[in-house]
């Protein structure tokens, strides 16, 4: 299986195969058909305690922010990261779609760094 990721803002590819939104709010200005998401796992997405935490942070903190977030994927999320990895393994390729910014300091990379061995 090929798991990519990419921002919710970018066109929609047929090459994505498939899309799965993991935030835990839909990003601001896409529409659905614009989005083009198969799934929306914001269960696996950080708790909107750490969320609103990590956006009142600086970039300094982004090794705290993922070790906070690797540490609810590993316990209260758990669950719903192998419910994910369940749902995705079907798949050739798979789209992990975020709305951050920032390409290697958001969430979805410590997600997919968690489901990878669960593939």
């Amino acid at each position: 299986m090929e798991l990519r990721r990419k921002r919710a803002y970018d066109n929609a590819e047929p090459s994505d195969g498939f899309r799965v939104l993991v935030d835990r709010l839909w990003p601001r200005g896409v529409s659905k058909e614009r989005a083009a998401i198969d799934l929306w796992a914001k269960d696996t997405a950080p708790s909107p305690e750490l969320r609103k935490d990590w956006h009142a942070a600086s970039d300094d903190d982004w090794g705290t922010y993922a070790d906070r977030y690797r540490a609810e994927l590993e316990n209260e999320t758990a669950p719903a990261l192998d419910e994910l990895a369940a749902q995705l393994k079907p798949h050739e390729v798979v789209t992990l779609v975020y709305a951050a910014h920032d390409p290697e300091h958001n969430h979805a990379v410590v997600l997919e760094k968690a489901l990878r061995p669960l593939l």
